[in-house]
């Protein structure tokens, strides 16, 4: 398994589609020595402000989810 360290520099956009979420952004990715000591496979970076934002944008979309869905789904 190949694993990467991912430092997230800029979120551009978000959308929604198909039951995915689709992200447009900037981010550093290189490659990681695997190793077989329980750590994760793959490590994502982000500053707090990155973060605050991903979890604004995040919300934003799950609840146009939640909109869509048949009251007998909820």
């Amino acid at each position: 398994m190949k694993t990467y360290t991912i430092e997230l520099q800029r979120v551009k956009s978000m959308s929604n589609g198909h039951g995915l979420i689709h992200m447009h952004l900037d981010a550093l990715v290189q490659p990681l020595a695997a190793r077989d000591s329980g750590e994760p496979a793959s490590v994502l970076s982000l500053t707090e402000e990155n973060a605050r934002v991903m979890q604004a944008l995040l919300k934003a979309q799950l609840l146009e989810f939640d909109k869509r869905k048949a009251r007998s789904q909820r």
